[in-house]
């Protein structure tokens, strides 16, 4: 089983990111999930990478969903998980 650490990519000033902090949180208490905040504006080339496309949720390596908490993909990756 591969450790279960998120990777939420956000902007401070987003309230897309704040939704998606919203809706992982249950899922990071109740799994007791390991959840890491990046701000891609305190990385000049992380921002360049990323561009608009936060917020952006990665489990490990893998893109999970980004703009909106997309439920299903984030159960197919606890599945792969598990």
């Amino acid at each position: 089983m591969r450790p279960l650490r998120l990777t939420l990519y956000i902007r401070t000033y987003c309230h897309l990111c704040d939704d998606m902090r919203a809706a992982v949180e249950p899922w990071r208490t109740r799994l007791g999930l390991e959840l890491v905040e990046v701000d891609v504006d305190d990385d000049p080339a992380l921002e360049a990478r990323l561009g608009e496309r936060v917020p952006l949720l990665m489990g490990g390596d893998e893109e999970i969903c980004h703009y909106f908490f997309d439920e299903d993909a984030f159960k197919r990756w606890l599945e792969v998980g598990a």
